[in-house]
């Protein structure tokens, strides 16, 4: 199952395999959208305000018995192109599977930023002092990580969206290994010292750590563009340059 994060009504699409799920359902008791909620059985449906769509994934992990998992969002698909901006251009589940049958996990395309991913991450959505104690609590509960949490934030690659689709036993040993380290970093970060969008820090963390855990276990990736029904057209036009044109830049100052 393909499960849709959402947090307010939308119109699903009408693919077998797709199922919306409320996420901060605990936080909003009063939104009743018709869909699967996040806060039933074993949850974390309250740290939505902090962690976003992972109490989503928190949620798939520990209650859907699935053979196939995956996460995507009420305006983020999975599709077959960047510049779609409609359902019929999401991939069915049945495709997706077939998929897999080349490849160990499916993630969005490939980001490129101006600078690195530390550096990156840093501009809104992390402090210096969060991303040290970050690097001390992978060091501390899996230090075979280490070299490949330094190399991908030393480059400029990175999927974001905290997206993906795979087998139930690789999206299980990835979330065991995702919550373990947010649920320690939890404990000495203060989220009132950072500012309203810097909270979603758990999120943002995610999306990056997601891309750690696949460079350590060697999972053969089938990038896929992502269908967006809010953005348009324009806009992604703007992102793809900036995406080319950031993809050229780091290079060449590398080689500098």
């Amino acid at each position: 199952m393909i499960y849709i994060a959402a947090h307010k009504a939308f119109e699903p699409p009408a693919l077998k395999g797709y199922c919306p799920l409320q996420v901060g359902a605990a936080v909003h008791p009063e939104l009743e959208l018709g869909f699967q909620k996040d806060n039933t059985g074993d949850q974390i449906s309250e740290k939505n305000p902090n962690f976003c769509e992972l109490t989503g994934l928190y949620w798939i992990w520990k209650n859907a018995k699935d053979p196939y998992k995956g996460l995507v969002h009420y305006r983020r698909y999975f599709g077959k192109s960047n510049f779609a901006r409609t359902y019929k251009s999401i991939f069915p589940y049945e495709a997706l599977v077939s998929r897999l049958e080349h490849c160990d996990i499916i993630l969005p395309y490939i980001e490129y930023f101006k600078q690195n991913a530390k550096d990156e991450i840093m501009i809104r959505c992390c402090t210096p002092e969060i991303f040290d104690l970050l690097h001390r609590v992978v060091g501390g509960l899996y230090p075979e990580y280490l070299s490949d949490f330094d190399a991908f934030f030393s480059e400029n690659r990175c999927c974001l969206f905290n997206m993906l689709f795979c087998k139930a036993e690789l999206f299980d040993a990835y979330c065991d290994w995702l919550f373990s380290i947010l649920f320690e970093l939890e404990k000495d970060v203060d989220l009132s010292l950072l500012d309203p969008y810097r909270r979603r820090l758990y999120g943002f963390l995610g999306e990056r750590l997601l891309n750690v855990w696949v460079m350590h276990q060697k999972l053969k990736v089938s990038h896929l563009p992502v269908v967006n029904t809010e953005t348009p057209l324009s806009q992604t036009l703007t992102y793809t340059r900036r995406r080319m044109t950031n993809r050229i830049y780091f290079a060449a100052h590398r080689r500098a």
